[in-house]
């Protein structure tokens, strides 16, 4: 039996899976910094942009190929944590209406999301796509 897009075995659906987890990553931390603000009141939640650019252009350079996407979502991971790193600085430096602990946790939320991305990519690069 050949494996189809409806099988989780496939290539093709394991490659469409850890799409849909990086996409979803992205848009989630987008709808973070846009509707609810990760640090204070939003006005310095760009430093969190610095993961999606990564993450296009090293996606872009590898042209979507799984051992790219794969390094693209590992590096969108260790820029959350420099972000998170930075933010933390604010909010512990500055009079921001945010917990050092908020920004923390969130941080930890997303690198983990776009780590979870680079695994799943790794599982399809395994599987001989």
């Amino acid at each position: 039996m050949t494996p189809t897009l409806t099988s989780p075995s496939s290539p093709t659906a394991r490659y469409a899976i850890a799409m849909a987890v990086s996409v979803g990553t992205v848009l989630f931390l987008l709808l973070g910094i846009g509707a609810l603000g990760i640090i204070g009141d939003g006005d310095r939640d760009w430093v969190f942009l610095a993961a999606p650019a990564v993450l296009l252009v090293v996606a872009l350079a590898t042209r979507l190929r799984p051992r790219g996407m794969a390094y693209a979502l590992g590096a969108a991971a260790l820029a959350t944590v420099a972000a998170g790193v930075a933010a933390v600085v604010m909010v512990a430096t500055d009079d921001v209406a945010a917990s050092v602990a908020d920004v923390v946790m969130l941080t930890a939320m997303y690198a983990g999301l776009f780590a979870t991305g680079a695994w799943l990519f790794t599982r399809v690069r395994a599987s001989g796509a």
